[in-house]
């Protein structure tokens, strides 16, 4: 048998068993049509299914066939985008915003065994010291808002930000409390936020996806690529990672000797018959890779403009301190920036190697975390400025936080005392601030105790951020749900508040 004769026979035996699948998949098909029926009917008398939703609940209608269309909020938001800022690793609040002058006080003493008794840490084992802060504060702004000296530059914008002081989590570890800031769910397989966000509201560029991630710092998030996953959403909601250094996306420029017109014949070829494929089986998911080749084709021209920074003017990159042919952190706030203002809805960054564990230099809080707070101070507070200037802070959401905060006691590695000063994962308390998008200037809500370890006041969770956000949004966060698994799913599940309180 010949080479040829071989890849024949080899064909030949795919294309029967793909007509072997076939023919089991409308068999199925055929002798489960009726209860096939019945779950369509109840989800359709039930007001929850995908083409039923109720622009009075605070349901959007969702077209498949044209996923990204701009669409109204279910009432007038006062955000058009967000931008959020994430330091993956969980920055200390008590270095940074948490001004606690009775624990500095306490630095070097034993860990009081209150602290201790029924708590699971990372870490800690035994008795840990008690860690002071390390670093000074001062009072800024007309808020007189205390603001660490690792952060000069954001300490002269803070009349801009609402700060939350006592966030709590349940997760102490990174991956799920991760996903718990991002998806609603500590375990993996629900849709991220900026999911949500896109799946309600389209995109106002069509020529650009609605929602766009940026890492930095050298590593993903611990949670991986799940924090901007879909879900049980349409694909075509799911983030899309672009990059600072070089292409913006991977193949994203043409072969060489592919035409632009030939490569728009090939697209057109595909979707040919990925929509014989939808017009056989009547799968959505089909219309969204229909949808997401499109979008690759048109992302050829529009991409690569909006995502270069070198065209914009030598104040703008002193400004930000970028960096222009590297990745880093500042480079990533300036594309944030140039997205929203080229009409992306959502921009979640991820700036990676906040884990102030003080098991070595590099995370140390005196050592290693100077630089992570200098390399985001400026770039941030320059995003701030930015916006404002053109116009765009009011109708932009900013967030910026962690995953969880940092113990006030110094961690001790398995009993033995870390050679570099650094806190453990805490669960308790910690500090996310938002920006714009209609919220209070100048203004905190949530106090937490004498050293920082639990709240005392206006404490909040993950579920009533999102509800916040949401809100911002145009959207009743309890109203706005998705069919999966026979009942309506939404981002915050059966949890979370709007906190009015910070809201202008």
């Amino acid at each position: 048998m010949t080479t040829q004769d071989f890849i024949n026979q080899r064909l030949a035996e795919e294309a029967r068993l793909a007509q072997l699948q076939v023919q089991s998949r409308r068999h199925f098909l055929k002798e489960s049509a009726m209860g096939l029926g019945a779950l369509a009917m109840g989800s359709l008398l039930g007001g929850c299914g995908a083409g039923s939703r109720r622009a009075d609940s605070g349901l959007i209608a969702f077209d498949p066939a044209r996923p990204l269309l701009p669409k109204a909020p279910p009432f007038l938001g006062k955000a058009r985008s967000v931008i959020y800022l994430h330091m993956a690793g969980a920055p200390s609040p008590l270095e940074l915003f948490d001004y606690k002058p009775e624990l500095a006080k306490m630095d070097g003493q034993d860990c009081p065994p209150s602290l201790l008794a029924g708590k699971q840490f990372a870490f800690i084992r035994g008795v840990p010291k008690m860690l002071g802060p390390q670093a000074k504060f001062a009072q800024h702004g007309e808020s007189r808002t205390w603001i660490s000296e690792h952060l000069p530059h954001l300490s002269t914008v803070v009349d801009e930000i609402s700060f939350l002081k006592a966030v709590k989590t349940d997760q102490f570890n990174h991956a799920p409390a991760q996903l718990l800031v991002h998806t609603g769910s500590a375990r993996l397989g629900r849709p991220s936020m900026g999911s949500w966000i896109t799946y309600g509201l389209g995109t106002e560029n069509q020529n650009l996806p609605g929602f766009v991630v940026l890492t930095s710092g050298g590593n993903f998030p611990d949670a991986g690529k799940s924090v901007w996953g879909s879900g049980f959403l349409p694909s075509v909601y799911q983030g899309v990672q672009c990059r600072s250094e070089g292409d913006p996306v991977l193949f994203i420029k043409d072969p060489n000797g592919m035409s632009r017109d030939l490569r728009k014949a090939s697209i057109d070829a595909i979707n040919k018959a990925n929509q014989q494929s939808y017009d056989d089986y009547k799968d959505p998911e089909i219309l969204s890779r229909i949808s997401q080749y499109e979008m690759a084709y048109r992302m050829q021209i529009a991409a690569p403009e909006v995502m270069d920074i070198n065209d914009e003017p030598d104040y703008i990159h002193e400004m930000y301190g970028t960096k222009p042919g590297k990745s880093c952190l500042a480079n990533n706030v300036l594309l944030a920036r140039k997205l929203v203002e080229k009409g992306v809805r959502y921009v979640q960054l991820f700036d990676w190697g906040w884990d102030a564990h003080g098991d070595h230099a590099g995370n140390s809080l005196n050592i290693g975390m100077i630089n992570k707070y200098r390399s985001m101070d400026k770039c941030v507070t320059a995003l701030l400025l930015d916006l404002k200037q053109r116009g765009l802070l009011d109708e932009t959401l900013v967030v910026w936080g962690g995953e969880f905060g940092r113990t006030p006691m110094m961690e001790n590695r398995n009993g033995a005392v870390n050679p570099f000063k650094g806190r453990d994962h805490h669960t308790e308390a910690f500090t996310i601030w938002m920006a714009g998008g209609g919220v209070k200037k100048g203004y905190t809500y949530g106090e937490t105790d004498e050293i920082g370890y639990y709240g005392v006041s206006g404490r909040v969770e993950a579920f009533d951020i999102q509800a916040t956000i949401l809100n911002q949004m145009g959207f009743d966060h309890e109203a706005f749900t998705y069919p999966f698994q026979g009942r309506p799913f939404r981002l915050t599940d059966v949890s979370g508040r709007v906190i009015r309180e910070i809201i202008a």
